[in-house]
């Protein structure tokens, strides 16, 4: 049985909110956008199929935000139960942007109750597209501001400790931090092209199973086009992390190549096995690649582990994280231009079967690298919770219980995904598109 430790369950905890979480957070920021694009095309172009998908969406789009309310209302509880120390310290300096969270959020749940409620109820259809803008602004701007949050946990800045006190508090400076840029465009650019692959996955298997009407094959469009604009976007938002991490977090780097001493021309690890002697065996190792991440130059020198304590290092699971992140941002990449480039080719199919696959297996794929890279960020983080200032051992609770919160929150979330599949499911199964085309009168 585990020994029971209020910082183990209390890590085990928020851990496990934030990755159930961070599915209907992603969503919830990238949605609205593919919503707007479909509602825009539609009216510009008068096309009732790219209306019908906005209003589809938008559907099923209500009901992730619904279960994204609960879980976000989770971890603003568990902040504050479990990471008291912490709150004391953010609830001074970094409180600014957790407000504007919640207030980007009313902004957009009070705009998206109109548009839903409105739909066909302009005489210009462009007024309502106008009630869009608002939700989709308001799900990226709530995705900044606790983006910034995060940010500050990795490179604490808007503030100074005099004998223990906080002083000269600059609550701006705190939320444009170093990590603030690279971090928010990586997790917005991500959401879109994560929310796109999952729509595109829906128009994929409906292809697969012979459903060919051109709505889905205009949904697929879409998708794999605004897909393939962000998948080139986060690669090079990626770039820019990397070199963000070589100065200012380069233990974290050095722990996710497994780069032990510092030397010019680093390659870069990609899987392995590290032995107790600290050798990776196995590892397919790409020469010089680490010291263009860090620094863009194949000859810079990239800072190893070596030149860290020990009890500052963070764990070297991050490796694979890192791995997994990189190589599934590869494949979406790969899927997305490949059809782009068969879609402008004559004479050329993009909906062959192994395309369409590829296409549907890379919804879950999209998922896993979010799961992955919020797991990077945040393991790779340890020991710290406020990089450089507080340890995360610091920041938690020592109340007792805290492993019964954990039980009564797993079983919380087991009830929320078995009830929104099962929302979706019959939502749209007792709605089929192809009913609705009839009953519209599209063809």
């Amino acid at each position: 049985m585990i020994e029971y430790d209020p910082v183990i369950f209390s890590r085990i905890l928020t851990g496990t909110t934030l990755a159930f979480h961070i599915i209907f957070a992603t969503i919830g920021v990238g949605i609205p956008l593919m919503i707007a694009l479909a509602e825009w095309i539609g009216i510009k172009r008068n096309d009732e199929h790219y209306l019908l998908l906005a209003r589809r969406w938008a559907r099923g789009f209500v009901i992730t935000v619904a279960v994204g309310v609960v879980t976000g209302t989770a971890i603003g509880l568990q902040l504050s139960l479990l990471w008291p120390n912490f709150m004391q310290v953010a609830g001074h300096v970094i409180s600014l942007p957790m407000f504007m969270e919640t207030f980007a959020f009313f902004f957009e749940a009070i705009f998206l109750g109109i548009y839903l409620y409105t739909w066909d109820r302009f005489k210009k259809k462009i007024y309502h597209f106008y009630l869009l803008i608002p939700v989709a602004i308001g799900a990226s701007a709530s995705g900044f501001f606790i983006t910034t949050v995060n940010s500050f946990m990795n490179t604490p800045r808007g503030f100074d400790i005099n004998n223990g006190v906080l002083t000269n508090i600059n609550p701006l400076a705190a939320m444009f931090n170093p990590a603030t840029p690279t971090k928010v465009a990586h997790v917005l650019s991500s959401a879109y092209l994560t929310s796109a692959f999952v729509l595109a996955a829906i128009a994929a298997i409906a292809l697969l199973r012979g459903r060919n009407h051109v709505y889905h094959k205009k949904a697929l469009n879409l998708t794999m086009t605004v897909a393939a604009v962000f998948a080139i976007s986060t690669a090079l938002i990626g770039d820019l992390s990397g070199k963000f991490l070589a100065e200012y977090q380069p233990e974290k780097l050095a722990a996710a190549e497994w780069h032990f001493e510092t030397t010019g021309e680093a390659p870069l690890i990609l899987g392995g096995i590290l032995t107790a002697d600290k050798e990776v065996k196995y590892g397919l190792e790409i020469p010089y690649a680490l010291s263009i991440l860090a620094h863009g130059n194949p000859t810079a020198e990239v800072i190893g582990l070596e030149e860290f304590p020990e009890e500052d290092l963070p764990p070297f699971i991050i490796h694979y994280f890192f791995d997994l992140m990189v190589a599934i941002g590869m494949f979406l990449a790969a899927v997305s231009m490949v059809f782009i480039v068969m879609q402008r080719k004559k004479n050329w199919n993009e909906h062959n079967r192994p395309l369409l696959w590829a296409i549907f297996l890379g919804a879950p794929l999209a998922m896993l690298a979010i799961e992955m890279g919020w797991m990077f960020a945040e393991v790779g983080r340890q020991p710290w919770i406020l990089v450089g200032l507080m340890r995360t051992a610091e920041g938690a609770t020592t109340a007792t219980h805290v492993d019964t919160m954990l039980y009564m929150f797993v079983l919380l979330y087991l009830v929320l995904s078995i009830s929104v599949v099962t929302v979706l499911l019959k939502m749209f199964k007792s709605n089929p598109i192809e009913q609705e085309l009839r009953d519209r009168g599209i063809e």
